[in-house]
């Protein structure tokens, strides 16, 4: 199937030619647009895309869950704390309760700016330089 829009090509082209731990922070990313989407879908009244824009968010959060690595002990941590957002965005989405969704990206932020610097000494120590595309 042909993309006609340059910018689909884009997006898409740059999913599949990043590296593992971009697509990571790639998820982390979408993760908290789709949360900010449910919070001004909540604000417009908006059940629809408020619904739909939470369960995209449950969605990674559930891929990032599925994917640590178990025999690295930091993991469990992680999938308990990957289990506690997607429980605050489930409760989010059935009370309507923005306060919940703040909660959740407050912890998926903290979990993306954790894994940038990570990136960021990776590079550093590998190749000399920190800086991310």
């Amino acid at each position: 199937m042909a993309i006609n829009n340059p910018f689909a090509a884009y997006q898409q082209t740059s999913v599949y030619t990043a590296a593992p731990e971009e697509l990571t922070l790639m998820l982390y990313n979408g993760c908290l647009r789709f949360i900010k989407l449910a919070k001004q879908a909540m604000k417009q009244k908006n059940p629809e895309a408020k619904n739909e824009n939470i369960v995209k968010a449950q969605n990674i959060i559930q891929e990032l869950s599925l994917t640590l690595n178990r025999e690295i002990e930091i993991s469990e941590q992680m999938s308990s704390i990957y289990d506690y957002i997607r429980r605050r965005l489930i409760e989010a989405n059935v009370q309507n309760n923005e306060g919940f969704l703040d909660e959740a990206e407050k912890l998926v932020t903290d979990f993306r700016d954790t894994w940038k610097q990570a990136m960021q000494t990776e590079r550093k120590n590998n190749h000399g330089t920190g800086g991310l595309a």
